[in-house]
Parts: C-alpha cells; structure tokens; sequence
C-alpha cells in the first residue's frame, strides 16, 4: 500500500495520495489563497482523488462553498479561540458522498450523547504507569502500532516518523503495564500557529482494553496542552464505527461538531469519521 504524502504549498499544509484517495488540505496559509484552491483541485482532479478535505477558517467558508465543497463538520473557535473552523468536504466521486452504514453510525453517536459527561479519574490502576513517551520509546510504540492497525493514514509503524513528529509538534502520551508492556497510546498533535490540538492515535492492546486507559490517557494529554495555553481548543477525528471511542470523548466533556463521510482510510478501508471538540479552558 504506497503512503499518503505530506507536503507543502507555500505556507499550507497538504496531504494526499491513493492511500485515503483524497487531498487534506490540514493547514491554509490565508496569503496562498484563492490560488491554493486552484492547485488542490488541479491535484485532486490530476490523480482522480474522489474527495477533497479541507479544514477551513470560517472567513474563507464562502469561497469553498462556491466551489463546490459543503459543510460537514463546524467547531467554535477553532482558529486561536477566535474564528470557527469548518470540516469542509468536495465530493469528485459521487458514491462517496454517501455511506451505506449510515443507520449504525447514528446508533453509536446516539449511544455516545447518552452516556452523561464526568470527570474521568486521574490516576490509572496501580498496575499500569501513564507518562509523556521520549525517542526511546519509539521502537516499542511503532511495534505497538504495527500489531494493532492494519493500515493507518500516517506511517506510525515506523520508529523514525514517530521521533521524528515527537521531536516536531507531536505529544506521545502511553500506559506502561507493571510486566513493562506499552498497553495503550494516544498522542496530541499540535497546531501552534492555529490554536488548536489533535487527540488522535488512540490505540489499546487488546488484552488490555476495557481498563479506561483511553479515558485516562486522554486526561493526562489535556493536562499537558493546557499548561501551553497557547491552544484554545482540542478536537478529535474518530471512526464513526467505533462506539468506544465516540463514548470516551462524549463522557470527557468533547461536543459533536459533525460527520465527515467516506473520509479517511484507517485498517484497510476507507471510514467515515466523527468530529468532537473541547475549549481547552474548560476543566476536563
């Protein structure tokens, strides 16, 4: 399976390739505009993408939605606590603008606004140890990654993307088990200059799951990026079909910001997502 890449155009962030069959527009640069729109869809329409997938200042809303792209995911404030951002999508196929498994996505959102918010616990059971991974860690995380997706939109299964990102803008947070295993892992991705975070990377060995480590882990991550205070808010982008995470940010006080359909490619096929969103501020 050949990677989606990373690369950029003037001072925007692009992702694409045949991996998640899109172009993700992840950082817009306002001074490369309107040209960037230009070039994302010469690309997209270059190497027959089936979608593009934007995150969007809300200034920038009405240009992309005359090009064609709609709305399917809006948080307040994304942008520095002072400009919404929104989730925009452009569907090149139209088949993918639909998913098939749309009834069994609104039962598990359902089930996620019915769980009450709560504190999560901060400390983790007495046999596992949550802490801030480092560059030695990253064989075992990688090897962690390796047994439990089988694919990923990003090449965590290798040791040196992961020192890589840790040393860039990425936060590795894992749950050490007493045997020494890396039971669990989560990660924060960082948007400095936009003002916002990414919990993402979720993942729990399976012998280990159904202990709250997600939830906990999660907790430990909010604690770190709000002692930067420079990010107003954190988000997540979680599989739609995946009623254990959508639960875990309902219950940590994360708001549904909407459904991007068709949109990712995460173990072998390509996913609808759920976006959920936090203000920092707020006490988790």
């Amino acid at each position: 399976m050949m990677l989606d890449r990373v690369t950029t155009v003037g001072g925007s962030v692009i992702q694409h390739g045949p991996d998640s069959d899109r172009v993700y527009l992840m950082e817009m640069e306002a001074g490369d505009m309107p040209g960037l729109l230009l070039r994302i869809n010469d690309l997209a329409r270059k190497e027959n993408y089936g979608k593009i997938f934007a995150k969007v200042p809300a200034r920038w809303v009405r240009v992309f939605r005359a090009d064609g792209f709609c709305t399917e995911a809006r948080v307040p404030g994304f942008f520095r606590g002072e400009e919404d951002g929104h989730f925009m999508g452009k569907y090149l196929d139209r088949d993918r603008a639909a998913d098939d498994r749309q009834g069994e996505m609104e039962r598990i959102l359902a089930l996620a606004r019915r769980h009450p918010e709560g504190r999560c616990e901060k400390t983790a059971p007495a046999v596992y140890t949550i802490r801030r991974c480092v560059q030695a860690d990253c064989d075992a995380m990688a090897q962690c990654f390796r047994n439990v997706f089988d694919s990923y939109p990003f090449p965590v299964d290798d040791p040196a993307f992961l020192a890589e990102s840790m040393a860039d803008n990425v936060l590795y947070m894992g749950a050490w088990h007493e045997s020494g295993e890396l039971a669990a892992l989560a990660s924060a991705e960082q948007y400095r200059q936009s003002g916002h975070v990414e919990m993402t990377d979720f993942l729990t060995v399976p012998r280990h799951r159904r202990r709250g480590l997600a939830r906990r882990l999660l907790v430990a991550l909010e604690r770190e990026m709000q002692q930067h205070g420079r990010l107003a808010v954190a988000y997540t982008i979680a599989r739609a079909l995946s009623a254990g995470m959508n639960i875990t940010f309902a219950r940590a006080g994360y708001r549904h910001a909407g459904t991007l359909i068709n949109n990712t490619q995460i173990c072998g096929g390509i996913e609808s997502m759920q976006v959920w969103y936090k203000p920092l501020a707020a006490d988790s």
